[in-house]
């Protein structure tokens, strides 16, 4: 498949790198030298010095050839306009990174499409949104819906309360639980268990069970006791955190530390009078005591910086609030968010990859997920008719080491998956895998 990225951001970067190791035929373009110069010597694709706005410079990279054209430099205007030279230059599938929530309205999906755009994404609200289901749920790292809720993922980390710790999955699997352990993230290893594993003190554990069942993983988590989220602080008014605010419920009460004082004057106009803005250092901590940290229970930290996002949660947490969440978008850096027990972590990038991934793939694919913490990715395929899938019980389908059907919505309705299951046409079906191996996974659904 060949693949051009406009853009050698951090969404573009970290697009082509993951990309590359699939052995996908890739061309980054960007019309910064110093930003391509280290990728091409490290990694498996072609870089190109140039304008992504340039017609001469896409019929140089062969765009009539290009399976895929991403769009994701920093400016919206720009990836629309390269979006439309490459559709019409003869690009099969085009996406473009946007920054206005307008864009995404259904009514203007036919519009874009007339225009030469097939896609588009908003990293930023796709972010907010996973931080308000964090928050929905404080006990939980992170969150995923699938058929509209019909089957949940859960994340959640194991502390000493715990009911299932050092019990093998196959002796908790004959109770006949209504859940499936689909992941578990121990220290720097992620593992897709078997039958013989065990759940161990401070795994981050990812369960698929359905809604009604939600309460039973919170009770055998040791989680019953943690106060849900009434109050919120966060740290930071930029766009995900004005995202963040419009889509929090209204039972919840938000307050933003910004210390731009043109910034919160701007926020006064974006956000109505439910959320509170307040003009501040967010690093203080004086301030925050006295703007009811202690009375919190979620502090969301989303300045530019990785760091200071870091240890705002690490001071937040000593504080006594029980849900903290941070923006990293330092990639090497989530592994010491997480050792250092920040709650849950956002990283645009990842978020962004995961919907752009799912593009490339010629299954029915509705949904790629990246579980931030673990190397490992879920995919919701739609079962075709007369595909691999449904030929076998589950158990003897041969999946690939390292994969795990973590359940199914069969007519709406959302349920577990065993060995003895055999998955039908029409199926919802969510797999887990160890990171980059959807693409194996995919032949059983095509």
């Amino acid at each position: 498949m060949k693949i051009i990225i406009a853009g050698a951001g951090e969404v573009g970067t970290h697009l082509a790198k993951l990309l590359s190791r699939e052995k996908q035929d890739i061309i980054l373009l960007d019309d910064d030298d110093e930003k391509l110069s280290p990728l091409s010597a490290n990694f498996d694709l072609m870089t190109v010095t140039g304008s992504a706005t340039s017609i001469a410079k896409l019929k140089e990279v062969n765009i009539d050839h290009a399976d895929l054209f991403i769009a994701v430099t920093p400016d919206e205007s720009r990836n629309i306009t390269a979006c439309m030279l490459a559709t019409n230059l003869g690009a099969k599938k085009t996406l473009a990174r946007i920054d206005n929530y307008e864009y995404l309205l259904p009514k203007n999906k036919e519009f874009f499409k007339n225009l030469g755009v097939d896609s588009l994404i908003y990293p930023e609200m796709l972010a907010a949104k996973e931080i308000v289901s964090s928050m929905k749920m404080s006990w939980v790292r992170q969150w995923w819906e699938f058929c509209g809720g019909s089957l949940v993922l859960i994340g959640a980390k194991m502390r000493e309360k715990a009911e299932i710790l050092n019990i093998p999955l196959s002796e908790l699997g004959k109770s006949d639980i209504p859940y499936h352990v689909v992941v578990i993230k121990r220290g720097s290893d992620t593992i897709i268990p078997r039958g013989e594993e065990m759940i161990k003190l401070n795994d981050i554990v990812y369960f698929t069970t359905t809604r009604k069942y939600i309460p039973h993983i919170r009770k055998i988590a040791g989680k019953e006791n943690e106060n849900d989220v009434q109050n919120v602080m966060i740290m930071g008014g930029s766009r995900i955190a004005v995202r963040t605010a419009q889509y929090v419920p209204d039972y919840m009460k938000v307050k933003i530390i910004e210390q731009s004082l043109t910034r919160c004057n701007r926020l006064t106009e974006l956000l109505d009078d439910r959320t509170m803005i307040i003009n501040g250092d967010g690093r203080d901590m004086d301030l925050l005591i006295d703007e009811g940290l202690k009375n919190t229970e979620a502090f969301v930290a989303l300045t530019g910086n990785s760091e200071t996002n870091i240890l705002a949660c690490l001071a937040a947490k000593r504080m006594g609030v029980s849900k903290t969440v941070a923006e990293v978008e330092n990639i090497d850096y989530i592994g010491m968010a997480e050792s250092l027990d920040i709650g849950t972590v956002i990283n645009k990038k990842l978020i962004a990859a995961s919907h752009i991934y799912q593009m490339m793939l010629n299954a029915d694919v509705s949904n790629v997920k990246c579980l931030t913490f673990a190397n490992a990715d879920v995919a919701e395929f739609t079962v075709k008719e007369g595909s691999r899938i449904t030929k076998h019980k589950v158990k003897d389908l041969g999946l690939p080491k390292g994969t795990t059907i973590g359940g199914m919505i069969r007519n709406g309705e959302g349920q577990l998956a065993t060995g003895n299951t055999i998955i039908q046409a029409g199926d919802h079906v969510v797999v887990f895998c160890l990171d980059m191996m959807i693409k194996k996974i995919e032949k059983f659904f095509s």
